[in-house]
């Protein structure tokens, strides 16, 4: 296969500069690593906000349990990443002290807008400083502002978008085209558990084990965030599968 004429100048191998047809390169290829990411999925729902995805255990040896996909950003929000991780254990440590921060200066809880624009600003930092290179990985935020549930998606160029429900990661054609099917606005946490787990075994298919899944919930009500357990999971999984 030949090579593309802007790769022989070498246009992917400089942050800041344009390709004659005035792409940045880098970015592109830090979307692509994204796609080869592990699965997460993200779920607005009447009553709360859901996270769900493949910690894609690959090894008998690991513990699944000290695997950890979904983070915990403030009491009301959470985060989880597809794409290279260490990228994401950065930004969402940044967005934990920011969070922190908020609350001794101001003494209320940060907004989940406001985590997701220092996210994206750091990111969008990385796409025209010389020295760097963009964060390999997408970030789905999601939180609850005034009772409100929010789910926000950050990409690699530091772009935003918010979602009533949204994928990332190696599975996210296909379960987008199920989001899209089965979505509904008015559904409950539960639904939104059942739906998620549904998705991602379908994607993942044989190659599916309860140990590969993570799954949070935060609630509208008391802004609680919550991971499932083992034991929880399994009644899902069954419930997905009828």
């Amino acid at each position: 296969m030949q090579p593309m004429p802007h790769q022989i100048m070498g246009y992917d191998r400089n942050i800041t500069m344009f390709s004659p047809d005035g792409r940045l390169l880098q970015v592109e290829y830090a979307k692509k690593t994204v796609k080869q990411g592990s699965s997460a999925i993200g779920i607005t729902c009447k009553d709360g906000v859901v996270l769900c995805t493949d910690k894609r255990v690959v090894d008998s040896l690991v513990v699944p349990e000290a695997l950890e996909k979904i983070f915990q950003i403030d009491e009301h929000i959470g985060a989880t990443a597809s794409g290279i991780l260490s990228d994401a254990r950065v930004l969402i440590e940044m967005a934990q002290v920011k969070a922190q921060q908020h609350r001794v200066t101001y003494d209320t809880p940060i907004d989940t807008l406001t985590v997701v624009k220092d996210i994206c600003n750091l990111k969008q930092l990385t796409t025209q400083s010389a020295g760097f290179r963009p964060f390999g990985v997408s970030v789905l935020v999601a939180g609850i502002d005034n009772g409100t549930p929010k789910l926000f998606e950050t990409d690699p160029t530091g772009i935003y978008f918010q979602y009533k429900a949204t994928a990332i990661g190696e599975g996210e054609t296909e379960i987008e085209e199920i989001l899209h099917k089965e979505f509904k606005e008015d559904m409950s946490i539960e639904d939104g558990i059942k739906l998620a787990v549904k998705a991602l075994v379908k994607t993942l298919d044989k190659s599916f084990n309860i140990d590969r899944l993570d799954c949070v919930y935060i609630t509208a009500k008391d802004k609680r965030f919550t991971r499932l357990t083992k034991e929880e999971l399994s009644k899902y999984l069954g419930k997905a599968k009828h």
